[in-house]
């Protein structure tokens, strides 16, 4: 592995890993930037953004969440040429209601990032729910989308 690869499989590592510490932050310009702009996100059957704009309204679903921690590993990066990777993932992400009550899910990313003049971005993602702990889907789908409060 020359010293190029390298540093590309680092700054791959990295964007995945500041997406889940930026989605705790709810920083949503700085979140949607580690996407392209025509990026697609696939959350499940029948439902995605597509684009950053979209991406960003659909994000702001997380509001509904007191408090969230999410975490990234076991990055598994594979090169498709110089401008195209794909990586996969385990999350682990924590949430806490407003009520107090907490849910914990597990899944994957499966990634196709692009190499921008930014770096590298993520242009496709798929997130696979894995498990979870009781009670956390029933009569709660954390994929749909929500309006968020007006102030």
């Amino acid at each position: 592995m020359n010293l190029e690869e390298l540093s590309d499989r680092y700054e791959i590592t990295q964007v995945i890993y500041e997406y889940c510490r930026t989605l705790d932050e709810m920083d949503l310009p700085k979140l949607t930037a580690l996407f392209t702009e025509d990026c697609v996100v696939d959350y499940g059957p029948d439902i995605k953004s597509e684009g950053s704009a979209a991406l960003r309204r659909d994000l702001e679903r997380m509001w509904r969440w007191k408090r969230t921690s999410h975490h990234a590993g076991g990055v598994q990066i594979e090169f498709v040429g110089a401008e195209l990777a794909r990586a996969t993932s385990y999350v682990l992400a924590w949430h806490e209601a407003p009520n107090g009550s907490t849910a914990t899910m597990m899944g994957q990313y499966h990634d196709e990032l692009r190499r921008t003049a930014q770096g590298w971005r993520i242009a496709h993602r798929t997130q696979v729910l894995t498990g979870n702990d009781a009670g956390f889907t029933v009569g709660i789908n954390p994929f749909r989308r929500i309006s968020r409060p007006t102030d």
